[in-house]
């Protein structure tokens, strides 16, 4: 089951108390106290685990507490320490306070540990109180308590490459064409209830991630339709890919439009972003028909095709590249580039992932 969201509260351990006791020994004449301090209690620490892909693990054990130290005893003795507890979670998760909202800990890299509780301390035993006017002290410190925390757990994925549209455009059948992962794929909206990430692989060496999430329907950054709960996954993302479908009863300008408003309304940092355009499902169609669509979008964005494309898009659609995205381009009004693509019949999907990489990597 799929979680990205859990309220949790956290404990560390207390300390133990600090023992109240005499040396008593044959032979041995007013020994004085021995009285051992308690235990430190345990800490509490959050461990990113890149093995780890959700919250899910916390829905039915919502407290969690280290281990309290134990208590010192006779004969100096220290009590034994408690042991910490280690919160693991995925990457991306952020650690916010729930009653002031702020972000305690924002946590990204794989094997990052991070201290958040300290436990109390063990209180003293009754031999660090003994003096010349008080030779036999009756008292000893008690633990420190412990720390107490309630949390929510936010997961946000971390990915290069954010896929968005509307429900049914085709975002789960090109992850799944181009990637390792495999989500539903079907013939009806919302057939993508939970964010899916998908590696990327180009060449031997190289690779990159693409994330995808549940469709956006006008309205979503109000609530409508499941794109609100799920666009903060794509936050984190430098890359933004739209797809709009081409043979969608929507218009290509609404698809288009209501994409750039939802993410504005949502996060006007994630509106920035760069992006490029994929014309989907350009197979449903006759190819004068999708040329023509193809051709007709990009005089409405006041772009003009290219003759020859850099990374290898068919010659018989109409492309858009942009020419100085190389030299620093950050003008988030054009695409970096708009080309039809099928997954069905595989036009243009090598290509795309080239030229996502080529962004990736400008990004990075």
């Amino acid at each position: 089951m799929f979680s990205d969201s859990v309220v949790i509260t956290v404990s560390s351990g207390k300390g133990g108390a600090g023992c109240v006791a005499f040396r008593r020994e044959k032979f041995v004449i007013q020994g004085g106290p021995d009285g051992g301090d308690g235990g430190k209690g345990g800490d509490v620490y959050f461990k990113v685990d890149n093995n780890t892909h959700t919250l899910a693990n916390f829905q039915g054990n919502k407290t969690l507490k280290a281990e309290k130290g134990q208590p010192g005893s006779g004969s100096n003795m220290y009590g034994k320490a408690g042991k910490k507890l280690v919160i693991v979670v995925p990457p991306g998760t952020q650690v916010v306070d729930v009653e002031t909202g702020e972000i305690l800990l924002d946590l990204l890299e794989n094997g990052q540990e991070v201290l958040f509780l300290t436990g109390g301390r063990g209180g003293l035993g009754n031999v660090h109180f003994k003096s010349s006017i008080n030779q036999k002290p009756m008292y000893a410190q008690p633990g420190e308590p412990e720390t107490t925390r309630i949390v929510r757990l936010d997961l946000k994925l971390i990915a290069d490459v954010g896929l968005v549209g509307f429900p049914n455009v085709g975002k789960s059948t090109l992850i799944s064409t181009v990637s390792n992962a495999r989500p539903e794929v079907a013939n009806y909206e919302f057939t993508t209830l939970t964010p899916k990430l998908g590696q990327i692989n180009i060449g031997e060496f190289d690779s990159y991630i693409m994330a995808d999430i549940p469709g956006i329907i006008g309205g979503a950054s109000e609530g409508k339709g499941l794109g609100l709960k799920f666009l903060r996954h794509i936050e984190r993302t430098k890359t933004l890919l739209f797809m709009i479908d081409l043979a969608s009863y929507h218009e290509l300008q609404h698809q288009y439009e209501t994409l750039k408003e939802e993410l504005e309304k949502f996060s006007p940092l994630l509106a920035e972003r760069n992006y490029a355009i994929a014309l989907t499902r350009a197979d449903a169609m006759s190819p004068d028909e999708a040329i023509e669509k193809s051709n007709a979008f990009l005089k409405l964005l006041n772009l003009e095709p290219v003759k020859k494309s850099r990374f290898g898009f068919s010659d018989e659609y109409p492309v858009y590249e942009q020419e100085n995205f190389d030299k620093g381009f950050r003008d988030t009004s054009l695409p970096f580039f708009v080309a039809p693509i099928s997954s069905a019949i595989n036009l243009n999907i090598k290509p795309l992932t080239y030229a996502l990489y080529h962004m990736v990597q400008i990004e990075r």
